[in-house]
């Protein structure tokens, strides 16, 4: 069931010059097995599917059975991503290797990158500066760069600024199953952000993904909190429907906020029966 089946009025996720169904992406990390991602990516009908290019040496892709063959790219959009890079001009070339990837398998027009620049290896947090200077390189090369980044407003600004395709700050640190954590932050980056606003990072369950919706984000982004799951395949169903919910939710505009209690039931203008 997708807002297309019930013809609820709602926009589609327009990625720059992409448009997607799913709002909800999946990181392909940390499986069990290669079935456990297969099948969480069907059953969560995502249709973005992120992928660490570190991860796929020449002898991986030589495999008959791979991370990248394994996966039907006519129904999915890849998006390379930079991960393990610690410095923008590592960063710089896993891009290129990923744009590379995508021509190989038929996405001939997909410029896409998650961009990550993460020098701290303890707490993971992504590099402001580093990422800048890789997105306004990336950017002026012909890239659709999604910049993985902590939840600062300023710092999401000046990379719309510089021209980048969404942002996408953590709701907590990567695999650390917070959940939402810097909510005033991350509202301020939605309410500011004239670009997609994508939740990247620290979900661990549906209502988080849900409430990741709720307060605006354009999709989520997951990967630890299904893949780590006792079992994937519910979890992926369990996120998709939270992700959904949650946009319904934002799109039906929730009540006010009071102080008092309301009562549901009129007390004026009615007559009771006493006996």
């Amino acid at each position: 069931m997708t807002i297309q089946n019930l013809n609820i009025k709602d926009k589609k996720l327009k990625i720059h010059n992409k448009e997607f169904n799913s709002r909800l992406m999946l990181g392909t990390g940390k499986f069990k097995t290669l079935f456990d991602m297969q099948d969480s990516i069907k059953f969560s009908q995502t249709e973005i599917v992120t992928v660490a290019i570190r991860r796929l040496n020449s002898e991986q892709l030589l495999k008959k059975s791979n991370l990248i063959t394994s996966l039907d790219w006519n129904k999915l959009w890849l998006l390379p991503n930079t991960a393990g890079a610690k410095t923008a001009e590592e960063a710089i070339r896993l891009a290129c290797l990923g744009r590379e990837l995508t021509k190989k398998i038929g996405q001939k027009e997909n410029n896409f990158v998650k961009l990550e620049v993460i020098s701290d290896p303890k707490y993971l947090l992504p590099d402001p500066i580093g990422t800048i200077k890789a997105a306004k390189f990336l950017v002026q090369k012909g890239f659709c760069v999604l910049p993985y980044i902590c939840p600062d407003p300023m710092l999401a600004k000046h990379l719309e600024d510089i021209g980048c395709a969404t942002v996408m700050p953590f709701g907590s640190p990567i695999g650390s199953g917070q959940g939402i954590q810097n909510i005033l932050n991350l509202k301020i980056i939605i309410e500011n952000s004239k670009i997609p606003v994508i939740i990247d990072a620290g979900i661990a369950t549906a209502s988080e993904a849900a409430f990741a919706m709720e307060l605006g984000a354009d999709g989520v982004l997951v990967n630890t909190a299904i893949a780590q799951s006792q079992k994937p395949k519910q979890m992926a169903i369990a996120m998709q429907l939270g992700v959904q919910g949650g946009r319904f939710s934002y799109l039906s505009g929730r009540i006010p906020s009071t102080k008092f209690a309301n009562a549901s039931s009129p007390v004026q203008g009615t007559k009771f029966l006493y006996l």
